[in-house]
């Protein structure tokens, strides 16, 4: 279902970055220049009114599902990947801060020496004053991606939207990394992400966001500029959205 995509109108917005993302052209880790090129694009965000928070995986630095297919705990895997988001969250925040953002991490864990615990009405406060909020460590529970953490926080901060920055620039009907004939959708329901399985993000995440109506909008965090453009309704990406 092919057809031209028009964003809907959007106060507040709940932005999804994939750990690795953060680690620029390096192999592993935080990559400090590149964290500061995203702090800008997130400002920008801001800059046009927006109320924005943020979720960023821990895959740059730990996945807890690769750890347990090499023999590790499931359950200690993903409290080490919550940890892990929790070092991306607060490498973000400091370069939120030096771009001159006020940003506040709340932790799904409580973490009290390095930021706030996760309460709703806090952040929703946050917010409200001009800060961007970072949302870490997931739901704060094992067998849960940081994309479901996400999809929960954009429905617990009545989010306009859910956007996910990810390497491609859409949903595709296969892997574009491989297929160069696959085509990209404008719009795609959340029931065809489910029933065809494409990894837009995780089944839990989609279903959240269809039962609370929220749209996914897929995009590339690739692209210089691209969060602004895209927000505008000018940059490539796909809504996943209602029939």
């Amino acid at each position: 279902m092919t057809q031209s995509a028009a964003m809907p109108p959007i106060k507040r917005v709940l932005l999804k970055l994939s750990g690795e993302v953060l680690m620029g052209e390096q192999d592993y880790g935080i990559d400090p220049a590149y964290v500061a090129r995203l702090a800008e694009e997130v400002k920008l965000a801001q800059e046009a009114g927006l109320e924005v928070c943020l979720v960023i995986g821990g895959g740059n630095i730990f996945r807890g599902v690769a750890g347990a297919a090499r023999g590790l705990d499931r359950t200690t895997g993903d409290y080490m990947g919550m940890l892990a988001t929790v070092m991306n969250a607060l490498a973000m925040q400091n370069a939120l801060e030096q771009a001159g953002v006020q940003t506040r991490v709340q932790s799904a864990i409580p973490m009290s020496s390095v930021c706030e615990p996760y309460i709703r009405r806090r952040a929703e406060r946050h917010l409200e004053k001009g800060r961007i909020v970072i949302f870490a460590a997931g739901t704060g529970n094992p067998f849960f991606t940081t994309d479901t953490g996400a999809a929960l926080r954009a429905a617990e901060m009545n989010c306009d939207a859910l956007l996910k920055g990810t390497s491609v620039d859409g949903v595709y009907d296969s892997d574009p990394k491989h297929n160069p004939d696959a085509t990209r959708f404008e719009t795609i329901s959340y029931d065809r992400v489910l029933a065809d399985n494409l990894k837009v993000m995780d089944a839990t995440a989609v279903a959240l966001c269809r039962e609370n109506d929220i749209p996914i909008v897929v995009f590339s965090i690739r692209e210089k500029g691209n969060v602004a453009r895209v927000l505008s309704g000018e940059g490539t990406q796909t809504i996943v959205q209602k029939d």
